[in-house]
Order: C-alpha cells, then structure tokens, then sequence
C-alpha cells in the first residue's frame, strides 16, 4: 500500500510513524510519503525513515490513500490541488475536527474526479501539537469518526476499516457530517472553551498545593493551539453557540441559588447533575 499524509502535526506525524511501524513489524512494504509546509519536519521526517520521500502531483497519482491533516481551510485548499493529481482507485480521507464544509468539497472533488473520498476523525490527541509531540501509539484503541458517501455500503465501510487497520483503532463510529458537528461541539469544543476560560481566574496563579484531580482534569486542555481551535470553533459556530448558551443558562441557575441562599435549591441542582451523569454512564 503507498500511503500519502498531508499535514505532519500531531495527528499526521503520528498516522505516518503508526503506518511505519505496522509495516516494519508486519513485513507490509508500505511507501509512505508525506507534506508539510515546513521544510525542516519533512525532512527530518524523510532522513530518521518516517517518510520515504516527499508528498507531490506525482507521487500522489500513485498513492492508494492519502491522509489530509491540516487545519480546516487549509483541508480544503489542499484537496482542490491535489484531486485532479488521484487515481480512480484512491481514497481520499481528511481528519479534520469538523466536517460539514471539508465533506460537502470532499464529496463534490471525489464526483467529479472519480476517486472515493471519505470523512473522517480520529478521537484522539493530547493538548500538545506538532509533529514532536507525535508517536505511533496514538490511536491505538481510540475511536475513529468515519463519514462516508454511503452508509449502506457494507462493502465500502470494510475497506475503509481494512485501510485503517495500521493505525490501530479501537472502535468505528458511522455519520452525517452534521450530526458529527452537533455532537464534538458537545464532547470536544465546549470543553476546551470552558477549560481556556477557567483557567482565567485571578486564583489560579496560587493554585499550588491547593489542587488535585479536579483541577487537572478542568485544565488539561485549556493548553491549546489557539489557531487551529479559533477555526474549529468559527466553523461549528451554531453547534457550538447552542452548547455555550446552555452551559451559561445552566451555570446562571447554580449562581442564583447561591446568590440567595437557596439550599434546596442548590441540592436539587446537584442532584440533577449526578442522576444526569449515572444515567448517562449507564
């Protein structure tokens, strides 16, 4: 298999390192070949044996799947410059942390130049970035989001799992583009938000000695990558306004009562919170 990878962050750098491995320990021959608009990472990453050469038209024309990890707009660009460049039996996937506007390009690229573009994300990472922070292991067990053109095409869905095989995940998850955005508005992009704007707090500079678990883990991905994540949010903005607005409504109700005193009030909300999260788990 020759494997193509735009975008060596995190989550490129550690597709090409798990796609290495898998190959070296399996005897699979894979030719992998990679792009970055940092010349110092591509290189490095050719030279330690990551890569074996450069992602361009012409290595691309003979790639069976080519990986796009790059930041959303730039998802899109790079698509409209590479499609004429795939062969009718390559699949492209992005793994981009949004996908209505990457998928509806995607879908109308893979029409019109033949080959078999599918959505997907990888529910993984850490609050680092950059090809440094990358490792083989990143994905193994994770979930992997997959949205492809057709979701009755048992055929299809086998070979896209076939094709991620390398990478190690743990579990598939089938969707619309848009009900994918709905939910990581949700799970990922509100929780980044209200960790960035807790860490706000004048207290927290003396927070030593003070904190455990909690606030590990409210902290954990306030350290982010501002640029990537100000376009995931602009993006996903109704998703993402409709969870703020609830959280904010939510978070007004808890105020009040202890503005006022309100125990049984307070212990109503509480306890909404905690029968919420058991059955949630459930």
């Amino acid at each position: 298999m020759k494997i193509g990878i735009a975008g060596l962050g995190l989550i490129g750098g550690s597709m090409a390192k798990a796609y290495r491995v898998y190959s070296e320990e399996n005897g699979a021959g894979f030719e992998i070949y990679g792009y970055d608009i940092d010349k110092t990472i591509l290189d490095f990453s050719i030279l330690s044996g990551v890569l074996d050469g450069a992602l361009d038209s012409e290595t691309a024309g003979r790639c069976d799947v080519v990986f796009v990890a790059l930041y959303p707009k730039d998802t899109e660009e790079y698509m409209r410059q590479i499609s004429p460049c795939l062969s009718r039996e390559c699949v492209l996937m992005d793994l981009c942390g949004i996908k209505a506007g990457v998928c509806r390009l995607g879908f109308e690229l893979a029409e019109k130049y033949g080959f078999l573009f599918v959505g997907g994300h990888p529910m993984a990472g850490t609050q680092y970035s950059g090809y440094k922070h990358s490792r083989a292991t990143l994905f193994k067990g994770a979930p992997m989001v997959i949205v492809p053109p057709r979701y009755d095409d048992i055929a299809l869905l086998d070979r896209i799992k076939k094709i991620l095989t390398p990478a190690g995940f743990g579990h598939y998850s089938i969707t619309s583009a848009d009900e994918h955005d709905r939910m990581i508005a949700f799970t990922s992009q509100l929780a980044h938000v209200v960790s960035n704007a807790y860490v706000k707090s004048p207290t927290a500079v003396n927070h030593k000695g003070f904190s455990a678990g909690s606030y590990k883990d409210m902290t954990r991905v306030a350290w982010l990558n501002e640029k990537m994540w100000t376009e995931l949010f602009l993006e996903n903005k109704e998703h993402l306004l409709f969870e703020l607005d609830t959280i904010i409504s939510s978070l007004s109700e808890y105020r009040d009562a202890l503005k006022n005193e309100e125990k049984e009030k307070m212990e109503s909300l509480l306890r909404a919170g905690r029968v919420a999260k058991e059955n949630i788990d459930k």
